[in-house]
């Protein structure tokens, strides 16, 4: 082989390498070094994080001081969404009613849920005070509260569950091993990152029927853009689906995510693919800024696995 065909071997096979991507090495490196580096990370430290595809995790790590482990359960706040809008996509096989989807992407007026009590079951905690009144002007409006998911639970039949009960049915259903600590289908699962990574795991292998509904059904969430958005706790140009979030803004790569007001944040990515974790438990009275922070270095992570470059 002359000096030219080598050459032109050489560049060749730096083409193909680099239609190829980066490797899984590299990948890994990029996302480690991001959640351990970024300053978006750095901010929300101590967490576990986690990137896996349909066969398991395939890199993960803890960042910061103390930071808890893949088995450590904690309050998931919101990231308990995407678990019931779940678990209703597989009663139904993947097929939703128009009333399904006005509760799951929180258009159906009920805005006005606050809390549960601990004792509870889900019909007692939507009949607590306002919890379950609907509000007519708000109807066909998107509100981001937590009132939509426990009355369509109740239509649902799943009225007269305490926590130990509703845990055993979602679990039963979608093959997942969740802990309700209150009877709120939107914001009271108690579960580790390795336990919502198995669920995540699922979905991207296609075991469960909500992959086929990622992205569908959106509704604009922005109140200072959208003028059918009433509130939101994220205050960007993205679109909610069916119990989770898309992250489709100018900045944003068209992830589905479920971010949690004390800052747990789970994803899928847009080809539905991969997924990822990004766990830590912040008590805070104001969860959209903890959220809102969390999925900041969650997208940061996931960029870096896409790329193969730290953020």
């Amino acid at each position: 082989m002359d000096g030219r065909h080598f050459l032109a071997t050489l560049l060749l096979a730096a083409a193909c390498a680099a239609q190829a991507g980066p490797t899984p090495d590299q990948r890994a490196a990029a996302a480690r070094a991001t959640a351990e580096n970024a300053p978006d990370c750095k901010a929300v430290q101590p967490f576990y994080w986690s990137v896996g595809d349909a066969r398991g995790v395939l890199a993960d790590g803890g960042a910061g001081r103390r930071a808890p482990a893949a088995t450590t359960p904690m309050p998931i706040a919101s990231a308990s969404k995407l678990v019931y809008a779940a678990f209703v996509a597989q009663q139904r096989q993947g097929r939703l009613t128009d009333d399904d989807v006005r509760f799951l992407h929180f258009t159906s007026g009920y805005t006005r849920f606050r809390s549960c009590r601990r004792g509870q079951t889900v019909g007692e905690c939507d009949a607590m005070r306002e919890n379950g009144e609907h509000d007519p002007a708000e109807d066909g409006r998107f509100f981001y509260n937590g009132g939509h998911m426990q009355q369509h639970a109740v239509r649902e039949g799943l009225g007269n569950l305490d926590d130990k009960g509703l845990a055993a049915r979602i679990n039963a259903t979608l093959g997942t091993s969740f802990e309700y600590v209150e009877p709120q289908l939107a914001g009271g699962i108690r579960t580790s990152a390795a336990g919502y990574g198995e669920f995540l795991r699922r979905i991207v292998a296609g075991q469960l029927q909500m992959k086929s509904l990622l992205g569908t059904h959106p509704v604009c969430t922005n109140p200072r853009t959208c003028p059918s958005a009433a509130e939101s706790f994220i205050h960007a140009d993205v679109h909610y689906s069916i119990g989770h979030w898309v992250e489709d803004d100018p900045d944003g790569d068209g992830a589905f995510s479920s971010a949690g007001a004390f800052g747990f944040y789970p994803w899928i990515s847009r080809d539905a693919t991969t997924w990822g974790v990004l766990a830590r438990f912040q008590f805070t009275f104001d969860g959209a800024r903890i959220g809102a922070a969390s999925l900041t270095c969650g997208r940061a992570i996931r960029q870096a696995w896409t790329s193969g470059q730290p953020r």
